[in-house]
Parts: C-alpha cells; sequence; structure tokens
C-alpha cells in the first residue's frame, strides 16, 4: 500500500490543477508516481519535468530506442516495480517482448551495461567502460546520459520508498 496518498484531481487547488493541465496538453499522462509528486510541485517539476527535458536531450544523442532502453536496464537493475512496468509496457508496445534475448546493437549494449553499472555500484563502474563511452561520445554526452541516469535512479527510489502503486498492473 502506497505511504503517501495519490492527489485527488477533482479536489485539488487551481496551481495543482494548472501543472496537471499543462503536462497533459504537452503529450504526457498523469500517473501515480506524478499524482504523489503533486503534493509539492517544486518536487514534480524538479523529478518529472526536469527528467522529461533531460531526456529529449538524451534522445538527440543516442535515439528513443536506445535512451528507452537505457532507462528500462537501471529500472530492472533497481528492481523497480514502477518504473520497469512502464518500460516493458512501451517496449512491448514496439514489439519486444523479452529484453534479455533481444538482439541489441553495440551501442545499446554499451548504455546498458552503463546503466547497470551506474544503478549496481555508482562508486566502482569500470575504467575500461568510461574508455567505451569516451570512444562514442563526448564529454558533455557523457554528462548528459549521466544525469539521465541519475534521474532515473531518482524515479525508481522515489516509487519504491514511498511505495508508489503502478497503475499499469
Amino acid at each position: 500500500m502506497a505511504r503517501i496518498s495519490l492527489i485527488d484531481l477533482d479536489h485539488a487547488n487551481e496551481e495543482v490543477k494548472k501543472v496537471v493541465a499543462d503536462h497533459v496538453a504537452d503529450g504526457y499522462r498523469i500517473t501515480n508516481e506524478k499524482l504523489t509528486l503533486l503534493h509539492h510541485i517544486p518536487s514534480f517539476e524538479a523529478l518529472e519535468l526536469e527528467s522529461y527535458k533531460l531526456d529529449r536531450e538524451l534522445q538527440k544523442i543516442v535515439g528513443k530506442r536506445a535512451a528507452d532502453f537505457y532507462e528500462y536496464a537501471i529500472s530492472l537493475q533497481n528492481d523497480c516495480l514502477v518504473c520497469s512496468t512502464y518500460f516493458t509496457k512501451l517496449l512491448q508496445k514496439n514489439g519486444i517482448d523479452d529484453f534479455d534475448s533481444f538482439d541489441f546493437t553495440e551501442e545499446e549494449r554499451l548504455l546498458i551495461a552503463y546503466a547497470r553499472a551506474i544503478a549496481s555500484d555508482p562508486k566502482n563502474v569500470p575504467d575500461e567502460l568510461f574508455e567505451q563511452l569516451k570512444e562514442r561520445y563526448t564529454e558533455a554526452e557523457i554528462v548528459v546520459i549521466t544525469t539521465m541516469g541519475i534521474f532515473m535512479i531518482a524515479n525508481n527510489y522515489f516509487n519504491d520508498i514511498l511505495q508508489v502503486e503502478s497503475e499499469l498492473l
């Protein structure tokens, strides 16, 4: 059971309703995670809006598919039910049913390895992995990739700590 109630949009204040309307108008869904974050709009903006902005930057660098694989790998490594369920549904929608046996590109394999490394032991990401990243990406791009990974980890932790329930189950 969730530790924090979901915002009831029918009874929410006008500021929350405006934030939700703007978010929906931008093409996004309102999830249970967002309904929890909306208890504090700056927290919603920091975790959700900024991560969407950064995800768009990541997609410019690696493409949508590789970005989705990267973010999914982090959620799987962190064992976050909410986020991994979201990405499982997204990948299935795109015809990918088995993540572990899918035929990834070399770039996707590199991003997945990095995702798993930063999610499992951020203080000990192998130097060899950084060398591979530096062969493919600029330092600025590595900063974007890493920061988006941190946002995914933060999303995972938020959902797990507050026991947010996935609306997709």
